[in-house]
């Protein structure tokens, strides 16, 4: 036990050294995995040689996975693109199988093993392209529409694939049709009994632990779903994944399916880690040195001939050059999946070790590959079709320019989410002419639909800024809820000497000064904002003054809500905010007879070292006294500290022990 405890341990920390390396040159962490797996592996340095009880855990890992995608998977969103999953997707999977089977018996490997190769290879990374697609805000383009069709048709002949492999196991050429006939129906059937449980089971259940209360119950009970649905589909023969994968199914309709998805997270991302790893471990460094022209030429073969595939496809149904050429080459890679079939046909036998050390290597080379391929797809189609870059097809600043060409002392909205939707609403109510811009495609389309006067553009180009009007504007507010974007909006705004004056909206009051700094004329809080609402209806019904509780709200407005900043932390509170920097918070210090500062001025104790955190003193007796008082302090009296986690420890330390 002392061993695999050890054996996971440097795993896990050579995984943290190596993602945290590899992802500053923007490597994928899968390729990271792959490498440490490679690195202490029994081919290499050795570090760890007993591959079992890692791969032990490692399975749980794909189980985990396939029970996140099975989450993800709707029916409705496979309806809304049935045409791209079963056709697009159909045909890409069906003759990249028969094409790759063809060419696996040409150079003399088993039918089955050709069936496994064929699969696995005709797959693509999910993972690698839907976050390059998210992080590049394509999801809703053309191409990104595309690639989600064709991927969501991959996924689910992925848990095909996983149901027949295991057929393969020990079956000769004669009973392999009815061995795969047989577990077909097995599948089918537990298919139909686990979904009859999500439908009628699970939902009862799931409320009644919500009731509870209890994360840890919750979290518990999504485990324990998971990983019974896999063991039914293990115990009869079938693969442990896609029992996850219908448990995922069962609880993607329910109302918990997001909260499934992030308690889940952890322990995915960490068991695939595991996963990946143990693939690694499994590569031959020998062979891999040995066979590296094969897996050139392997990998050179994959990425074209997938990259053209999927272009002759989509062009056939009548898509635009440009994104045919996009989705290829965004497509063009192995996939995760593919380690996970080829470990289970290694596993079961069927897959043989000399091929499996040339065919792991391809796929992690055209993954490797996948973000510089997504980089140059623009160039690409440029080159090719002179085309312009992804923007729509019209000339939306020409469109910008001929919107605002009537507008003066007009409002820019910067950002059209919830608070630059309400704040157009209130504009719209008063008559007062204003325009907005929002870089998602598909939030514009809806809005433009519904008839608000917002376009399509990036706030913080200054040629698009101008588009809208910039020199006739009366006021920018930028409602983005990223801080980065925000600051990107103010740098080019007053880099280009515009005094516009320009309102910021933020979750809290973390950056006001930082804002301030880069140009804001105003930043709202969201928090603060919220806090100070709830203080005026508070005073109102306690009987205070209408007059009274509006200069109460206006002077903490005009102290950039000083009176609000920090508060006493409880045991689950955050010390520090989304982008790392510290929270402010209070804190109180009793004085008792042996501390430092009893009997001493508060001027004494050398506060300054601490950034002079001291708010108020609260003496025994109710009075209270600022931080310029000479007073002396007192056993029994009460130093209120405000500041950041660290000025507040180093502070207490001085009061305490000087």
């Amino acid at each position: 036990m002392e061993g695999v405890f050890l054996k996971v341990l440097i795993l896990l920390a050579a995984a943290v050294m190596a993602s945290t390396a590899l992802r500053r040159i923007h490597i994928p962490p899968i390729l990271a995995y792959l490498c440490v797996g490679l690195i202490v592996g029994p081919s290499a340095f050795a570090v760890v040689e007993d591959l079992e009880a890692i791969r032990f855990l490692a399975e749980f890992g794909v189980v985990f996975l396939l029970f996140s995608l099975g989450l993800e998977f709707s029916l409705a969103k496979m309806m809304a693109l049935r045409h791209t999953v079963f056709g697009l997707g159909g045909l890409q999977v069906l003759i990249s199988c028969i094409v790759i089977y063809a060419v696996a018996l040409a150079v003399g490997v088993s039918i089955e093993e050709a069936i496994v190769i064929a699969g696995a290879l005709s797959l693509s990374s999910t993972a690698v392209v839907s976050k390059e697609l998210s992080s590049r805000n394509e999801l809703h383009k053309p191409h990104g529409q595309l690639s989600i069709g064709i991927l969501l048709f991959q996924d689910i002949a992925a848990v095909l694939f996983l149901i027949l492999v295991p057929a393969f196991s020990g079956s000769d050429h004669e009973a392999i049709f009815t061995s795969i006939g047989l577990t077909l129906v097995k599948g089918v059937a537990l298919f139909a009994l686990l979904l009859a449980c999500g439908r009628w089971v699970l939902p009862p259940l799931f409320n009644e632990v919500a009731k509870a209360h209890s994360e840890e119950v919750f979290v518990m009970t999504v485990l324990l779903v998971s990983l019974l649905a896999a063991a039914l589909t293990h115990h009869f023969g079938l693969s442990m994944a896609l029992g996850a994968f219908i448990a995922g199914m069962m609880l993607s309709e329910t109302n918990y399916r997001h909260q499934i998805e992030a308690d889940i997270r952890p322990f995915r991302d960490l068991l695939l880690g595991l996963f990946f790893i143990s693939v690694g471990m499994a590569l031959d460094i020998h062979a891999l040195l040995k066979n590296w022209h094969w897996i050139v030429l392997c990998s050179a073969v994959l990425i074209i001939g997938k990259a053209l595939l999927i272009f002759i496809l989509t062009r056939a149904n009548k898509h635009s050059k440009r994104d045919s050429i996009t989705t290829g080459l965004y497509l063009a890679q192995g996939g995760e999946f593919g380690f996970a079939l080829f470990a289970l046909a290694f596993k079961s036998g069927t897959m043989s070790e000399p091929v499996s050390g040339i065919l792991i290597p391809t796929i992690v080379v055209s993954i490797a590959l996948t973000p510089w391929l997504i980089g140059i797809a623009p160039k690409v189609s440029t080159k090719l079709f002179g085309e312009a870059k992804f923007v729509p097809q019209n000339d939306y600043k020409a469109q910008l320019n001929k919107a605002s060409e009537s507008l003066s002392d007009h409002a820019i909205l910067c950002g059209f989410g919830r608070v630059g939707q309400s704040v157009s609403r209130f504009l719209s109510n008063e008559k007062l002419p204003y325009i907005a811009v929002d870089i998602d495609p598909f939030r514009v389309n809806e809005a433009s639909i519904a008839g608000e006067n917002i376009y399509y553009g990036d706030a913080s180009r200054i040629d698009i800024l101008r588009a809208l009007g910039l020199e006739r504007a009366k006021l920018l507010v930028i409602s983005y809820k990223e801080l980065d974007v925000a600051k990107k909006v103010l740098h080019t705004i007053r880099e280009k000497g515009y005094d516009i004056p320009i309102l910021v909206r933020t979750s809290d009051d973390s950056s006001l000064e930082e804002l301030l700094q880069a140009g804001a004329t105003e930043i709202v809080p969201e928090t603060m904002e919220a806090s100070l609402m709830l203080v005026s209806h508070v005073l109102t019904m306690m009987g205070t003054p209408p007059s009274s509780v509006f200069n109460h709200i206006e002077n903490a407005r005009k102290q950039r809500y000083q009176i609000l900043h920090g508060y006493y932390h409880g045991i689950s509170s955050k010390t520090v905010d989304e982008q790392g920097n510290a929270l402010e918070q209070l804190h109180a210090v009793l004085l008792t007879e042996d501390c430092y500062a009893t009997g001493k001025q508060l001027a004494e104790l050398k506060l300054e070292k601490a950034g002079n955190p001291v708010e108020t003193i609260k003496h025994q007796n109710g009075e209270e006294s600022p931080p310029s008082t000479s007073r002396p302090l007192e056993a029994g009296d009460t130093i209120i500290l405000h500041g950041s986690s660290e000025q507040i420890e180093r502070a207490e330390n001085l009061i305490l022990a000087g």
